[in-house]
């Protein structure tokens, strides 16, 4: 929430001039352009500009499908406008800073939904307290940054070369912000945790953050997938050939369906079928990946984070296994049954892995659990339940029904909102692990 005090000032970039929100705490630039980018074609630095650009109204998300967690998160996209011409990101920054701690977040969405210009990830709160400069980063999602069709040329990992954009803008103009280039530290959940852990091994950005924190990231999901790649991209063409070259971006999302619907012959990994691609630039092969966490490792300290409950929402939504919850007490035991399990796969025992292998190559790594829920609800603690204590403010959260009796009452969150944000912004500073709480554990 910006301050009734709000007025303008403006900020110098490479690009040039961007007028942004100035109040009595903050600096507000909102749907900065970083790059732009034909489609299915990588990113480029936008040209420079010599007058003034507002930086003071929210930009545009990629255009999407409805997110199958809407059920649980509310709407995200909530008084946004789509537009593939949508690589943009906010920056939040304490208005006296110098050279702060900077925390580059990139947002979740299994690769096919969400915007870091959501007003859900507000980084107020996490900005003030921690006194940190947060930057909320918006890349191509779905077909359009995950999904290359063969017909369209052999560019891939559009939305991972965004996010690489995206942090070297930082490189060069978040002094300009007051934040500090030499001290970041890029920070994901879901999608975005998977992200980050493919930012850890691209050569590319090695050198432009010095910490990475991946919440929730499905690192189950990061191997083995090159067969379901396969025939979701066979499916994608096979849609295009009796299509015109020229399709709109709803048509585009008719195509994506298709495809999707392919992936999930593929097991658990088609639960997230569009994704990074192993072995194309700028990731290493999937065999290879180990030998560059060795050398990546000891530069960079990180921590890994899931919600205990954090499978449910999927397994609840699976077909295979929703069919239970009409068997009342019985039905949600097998759910819930399941969701341990899948819990264990997806997020748990990967990070345990993860976290041993950086610590053995000489790198500094925590893993923990948050285990925070409220009393009346069938999500338990699931995935994305961290976001609302980290993001948001006020009634950003009020049509969550995640957080049940809390959904409404930021003043019930605040106690433990704070104590989370206090931990990231910590660990941003100087790379200081969590301390345990009684919602906060740690595994290893």
């Amino acid at each position: 929430m910006t301050s009734s005090l709000a007025s303008t000032r403006v900020v110098q970039t490479d690009g040039g001039p961007l007028t942004v929100i100035e109040t009595d705490q903050l600096l507000i630039a909102r749907g900065v352009r970083y790059g732009r980018a034909a489609r299915f074609r990588a990113p480029a630095a936008v040209e420079p500009w010599a007058q003034p650009i507002d930086a003071t109204r929210p930009g545009t998300y990629c255009p999407q499908a409805p997110s199958f967690i809407k059920h649980m998160m509310g709407d995200v996209l909530k008084g946004l406008e789509a537009n593939e011409d949508s690589l943009v990101l906010s920056v939040h920054a304490p208005r006296d800073a110098s050279w702060l701690p900077v925390m580059v977040y990139f947002h979740g969405g299994a690769y096919v939904t969400g915007t870091g210009e959501s007003i859900r990830y507000r980084p107020t709160s996490l900005a003030i307290e921690g006194n940190v400069v947060v930057v909320n980063v918006s890349y191509r999602v779905g077909i359009f940054g995950y999904l290359t069709p063969t017909r369209e040329g052999s560019e891939t990992n559009l939305g991972l070369r965004d996010q690489m954009l995206a942090l070297q803008w930082v490189a060069r103009n978040i002094a300009s912000f007051g934040g500090d280039p030499q001290n970041v530290t890029i920070f994901g959940q879901s999608a975005g945790g998977d992200s980050v852990a493919s930012l850890l091994v691209s050569e590319p950005v090695r050198g432009l953050f010095r910490r990475a924190i991946l919440q929730s990231a499905p690192l189950g999901m990061r191997k083995g997938r090159d067969a379901m790649h396969r025939g979701v991209r066979a499916a994608a063409d096979e849609a295009l050939r009796s299509r015109p070259a020229d399709l709109s971006a709803a048509e585009l999302l008719e195509v994506q369906q298709i495809a999707a619907q392919v992936g999930r012959r593929y097991g658990w990994s088609g639960g997230m079928p569009f994704g990074f691609h192993y072995g194309e630039y700028p990731l290493p092969t999937e065999s290879g990946e180990a030998a560059v966490i060795a050398q990546h490792a000891p530069d960079v300290d990180i921590f890994l984070f899931h919600t205990r409950d954090d499978a449910l929402p999927l397994v609840q939504i699976d077909p295979a296994f929703s069919r239970f919850m009409k068997l009342g007490p019985l039905g949600k035991v097998i759910i819930n049954g399941v969701s341990k399990i899948a819990t264990a796969l997806i997020f748990d025992l990967p990070s345990r892995r993860m976290a041993k292998a950086w610590r053995a190559a000489g790198g500094t790594a925590g893993h923990y659990r948050f285990d925070w829920k409220p009393d009346h609800t069938d999500f338990g603690a699931p995935h994305c339940m961290e976001l609302p204590f980290l993001f948001g403010s006020d009634d950003d959260w009020a049509d969550a029904p995640m957080l049940g009796e809390y959904a409404g009452n930021a003043n019930a969150r605040l106690p433990i909102g704070r104590q989370l944000r206090a931990a990231w912004a910590q660990f941003a500073h100087d790379g200081t692990m969590p301390a345990e709480t009684s919602y906060l554990r740690r595994l290893s």
